[in-house]
């Protein structure tokens, strides 16, 4: 075949030449998207023979135009920004890159129940500001002994669990398509969803985004929670109805949130949870170090590679 194309809708690397020198030995054409509109990157995708996307939009009647595709590579785990059902149809193999940050995940969890339960980030703003007080920064609790309830129970939640093991917490966890046995070896607790929301002191959300989840912690799940509970989101922003978790935290519902995702990103102005002290808020960095940025590009181009060789990707989502 002819040197082939490579479409790359968008991506967050500093440069794209680990993806350059994975693609080489094809011969490989990249060509960049202007930008994440739709026709930006159907100027680039119509006739290209494969396309790596991260955040733009890939929807039906996109992919629908493309004429030569023949993977769609996601430099990410989730693939809510493809359209499955339409890539299917199409024959397109669509594919993720599912371990490149479990450990940076999973330690960012932790660390973000750490300061919360610590009361860390209220300390340094209140030292930094000239204060130096103790009663400011309570009241804070042992860790020992305390819970931590897994929402899903994948790669990066088994992670968690043993990490959060590590300090003494007991964990339980949710997730219907989990057996228990399997939960029970790693010395885990396997609940349903509203028993685990009563028991946790940490409720960490490890679930993938989907239609059935949307707002799986809202209004009705903040209320069954514990008054000392804290929530810690580092899955997908739109898990989280900030909203009701705004109030909920307003009231006394529960004591406090630690978000890395966020339903829009960057988030408007008004976000109701700007300026509390109880919440701490990251940009989207759980997943990131030196060294999972560079996996992520080199596996997501690998895929690329594999396919567009006639070979079966390593990480196939749909066929």
């Amino acid at each position: 075949m002819a040197n082939p194309v490579v479409a790359v809708t968008d991506h967050p690397f500093p440069d794209l030449e680990p993806t350059r020198e994975v693609l080489a030995p094809l011969g490989a054409e990249l060509r960049m998207s202007a930008s994440v509109g739709a026709a930006d990157v159907l100027a680039v995708a119509a006739e290209a023979d494969a396309v790596i996307n991260t955040y733009a939009q890939l929807p039906a009647d996109l992919i629908d135009r493309f004429e030569r595709c023949r993977i769609i590579a996601r430099t990410g785990i989730g693939i809510d920004t493809v359209d499955l059902e339409a890539a299917t149809a199409k024959g397109i193999v669509v594919t993720n890159v599912p371990e490149y940050c479990e450990d940076e995940v999973s330690d960012h969890a932790v660390a973000l129940m750490l300061a919360l339960a610590r009361n860390v980030t209220r300390g340094n703003a209140l030292v930094h500001g000239g204060s130096w007080d103790l009663a400011a920064v309570k009241p804070i609790y042992r860790l020992r002994g305390r819970t931590v309830g897994l929402v899903g129970f994948g790669k990066i939640a088994r992670l968690v669990a043993s990490k959060a093991q590590a300090f003494g917490l007991g964990v339980l966890a949710f997730d219907p398509y989990v057996d228990r046995a399997a939960a029970a070896a790693l010395s885990v607790e396997l609940v349903p969803f509203e028993e685990l929301l009563g028991r946790a002191d940490f409720v960490s959300v490890h679930a993938p985004l989907t239609p059935e989840t949307r707002h799986m912690i809202g209004a009705e799940a903040l209320a069954m929670m514990r008054p000392g509970a804290v929530v810690v989101n580092t899955a997908r922003g739109g898990l989280v109805d900030v909203a009701a978790l705004a109030e909920a935290l307003d009231r006394g519902v529960i004591a406090g949130a630690g978000l890395d995702v966020l339903p829009d990103e960057p988030p408007a102005a008004d976000l109701p949870l700007y300026g509390r002290a109880n919440v701490i808020l990251t940009p989207h960095t759980a997943f990131y170090s030196e060294e999972s940025v560079l996996d992520l590009q080199v596996k997501a181009a690998q895929q690329v590679a594999l396919v567009l060789s006639g070979q079966d990707p390593v990480y196939p989502v749909n066929l």
